[in-house]
């Protein structure tokens, strides 16, 4: 395989592998090129036309999706590119999840993160190699961030696509109400595991590509560690970003509506119970925390995200849940 495409973080990628970061809140976009046009995840429901008009610029079509998992930054282009042609690839979980339309698919409702309405046309398995643009990758079960999260692994080239299992500067959250107890030694696990493949390059779904490989596995598990040993910790972690995520795509939440939009959240009341507190009680302090953090700003009486982030029309944001797809 030739390897003559430079790319971010000094490293030097296939020429058939066209990787580039976007900001939230979408995932990066990574294409595959050659026999098999692939697309790693699909971004979000608002950009699902520029995710679209992108892959086709640079590979004319494509032809399967394969999705890390089904948060609503990997699977919100699905429903338009699987109208276009593209076959929809997932998780062996997810794609059961997704058949039988269970109201939990993408935990969209819960997380109040809308989606459009897929479905799966390959589950994939643990081990399974997939053809995907010039290679063969293998399928590496990474089941923490959620239960259904996959990693993608080239051998020949040491690749390794990683969702959210870890990015340049963290590791994904874990929900451990709907995923137990246990989710984050489980997403401690997973990573000891990619840890094991020893990749050269880390394709991650968030923020640049790691400039020292090694590093960023290392303190990934470190970080991962933490959260496995102190439980309260991850689920602040884990309130601080979806919060974050839902005024992104907002453009904000006005300051008198912040409140109420919190307490009536499912994910915010698993919260305040995990953490032994009133809705309430949480609500304020999380936003109280994230703005003395320089997490949040207030601008022209909206709580806004401060971090890097990209407008989405108000009008995506209108999806069925997936208690009501066809």
């Amino acid at each position: 395989m030739s390897t003559s495409e430079s790319a971010p973080g000094g490293h030097v990628l296939p020429d058939w592998v066209r990787w580039r970061q976007r900001p939230f809140p979408d995932a990066n976009l990574l294409l595959l090129h050659g026999r098999v046009p692939a697309l790693v995840d699909s971004g979000f429901v608002g950009h699902a036309r520029q995710t679209a008009e992108w892959a086709r610029e640079h590979t004319g079509r494509v032809e399967l999706v394969v999705n890390t998992h089904w948060h609503s930054d990997h699977v919100g282009g699905n429903a338009r590119l699987q109208r276009e042609g593209a076959g929809i690839a997932a998780s062996v979980p997810d794609a059961d999840a997704l058949r039988r339309r269970d109201p939990g698919c993408c935990v969209a409702e819960y997380l109040d993160q809308p989606v459009a309405p897929y479905t799966v046309d390959e589950p994939l398995a643990d081990g399974q190699v997939l053809a995907l643009g010039s290679a063969d990758w293998q399928v590496v079960a990474t089941p923490g961030h959620t239960a259904g999260h996959l990693c993608l692994w080239q051998p020949e080239e040491r690749l390794l696509a990683v969702g959210d299992a870890l990015s340049d500067y963290d590791v994904g959250w874990v929900n451990l109400a709907l995923d137990g107890q246990s989710a984050a030694d489980t997403a401690l696990a997973s990573l000891h595991r990619l840890v094991g493949l020893a990749p050269r390059v880390l394709l991650t779904a968030h923020g640049p590509l790691p400039a020292e490989t090694g590093a960023a596995l290392a303190k990934a598990v470190q970080r991962a560690q933490r959260l496995a040993d102190d439980l309260q910790g991850a689920v602040w972690y884990g309130a601080r970003r979806i919060f974050a995520y839902a005024l992104m795509i907002r453009d904000g939440i006005p300051t008198e509506d912040v409140e109420g939009y919190l307490v009536d959240r499912a994910w915010l009341q698993d919260a305040a119970g995990q953490l032994e507190r009133d809705p309430q009680q949480l609500a304020g302090e999380l936003v109280d925390g994230m703005v003395r953090s320089g997490a949040l700003v207030v601008e022209q009486g909206r709580l806004r995200a401060a971090a890097e982030h990209s407008a989405v029309d108000p009008e995506a944001l209108r999806q069925p849940w997936p208690r009501d797809w066809p």
